[in-house]
């Protein structure tokens, strides 16, 4: 079987200071590890309307396969803003398309092929798409091969802390970054003074098989039960970071996946995302030497 890589969540227009591009964690995802020669797919929910179409026909041409349902809900969009650094701020529309992800005998199939998935908290702000992913996750092939990432995003107030915990028992694998620990660390009431003893408690509270921290400028992190990997972060004149923690996910998955170590995959996964960041937007193309 060939493996399929899914992104699984929020799909959207980002609607950006130049005009909008094509959104959303999930996309992001399935877009990068696309280019890296996999089989992935897109599974979200679009509105019958011109916004949703307009994603099917982009989805399209940049090659990146999707199972997308269709409801009477406005397809997703949110209104991004660059600060003079290039990090976005966001305000995300509520009561979308996405919101409304069914669970279906097709989406069963799909998860039932499924040996790597990303997806995140804001796709689950509402029951219907949270019950959905959690599904997903459970009809999964079992092993220790197969990555079920969990990476956080907690955005604006879309997240409570049952979704997260929740998250945090059904996934293997955690990607955060150094905001989002510190959130994690004073819920979970940790006393460790240091970012690897946080980790490290995460790792073993809930049984995962990696934790992923990046920590911007500050470098990067991946933490096994058995180690440590450290990267600093390439130096690179930034445009905007919109999609670069997703491109970061997409190469490390891509390239254990290919049978490579864990360094071999972190080192990959920052080279490629301080590309992203020195490019407009989330999804532009790879150069051949990111490509493994």
């Amino acid at each position: 079987m060939k493996k399929l890589i899914v992104g699984l969540g929020e799909i959207l227009w980002d609607m950006l200071p130049e005009g909008k591009q094509l959104g959303g964690a999930p996309s992001n995802f399935a877009f990068h590890t696309t280019q890296f020669g996999f089989k992935s797919k897109v599974v979200s929910a679009i509105g019958d309307d011109l916004l949703g179409q307009e994603i099917v026909d982009l989805l399209k041409q940049r090659n990146i396969d999707s199972y997308l349902s269709k409801n009477n809900h406005s397809t997703g969009t949110v209104q991004v803003q660059l600060d003079s650094n290039g990090i976005p701020t966001y305000q995300i529309t509520e009561e979308v398309a996405w919101d409304y992800i069914p669970f279906t005998e097709e989406l069963k199939e799909i998860a039932k092929q499924t040996l790597c998935v990303c997806f995140g908290t804001l796709a689950q702000r509402n029951e219907m798409s949270r019950n959905t992913i959690l599904k997903f996750l459970q009809n999964m092939p079992k092993g220790n091969t197969i990555l079920k990432i969990l990476d956080i995003n907690l955005r604006q107030n879309f997240y409570t802390w049952p979704t997260i915990e929740q998250s945090l028992y059904a996934c293997n694998t955690l990607k955060i970054n150094d905001e989002e620990l510190i959130l994690l660390s004073k819920k979970l009431g940790l006393t460790h003074k240091n970012i690897q003893g946080q980790c490290q408690f995460i790792l073993q509270l809930y049984s995962l098989k990696m934790v992923i921290l990046t920590c911007g400028v500050k470098g990067s992190y991946v933490f096994t039960p058995e180690k440590e990997s450290f990267k600093p972060t390439t130096p690179i004149e930034v445009v905007d970071t919109v999609g670069a923690g997703d491109s970061f996910t997409a190469a490390f998955c891509a390239t254990l996946l290919k049978g490579k170590s864990i360094e071999e995959a972190h080192q990959r996964a920052v080279d490629v995302s301080a590309y992203i960041c020195s490019c407009a937007g989330a999804m532009p193309m790879l150069k051949e030497e990111h490509i493994l």
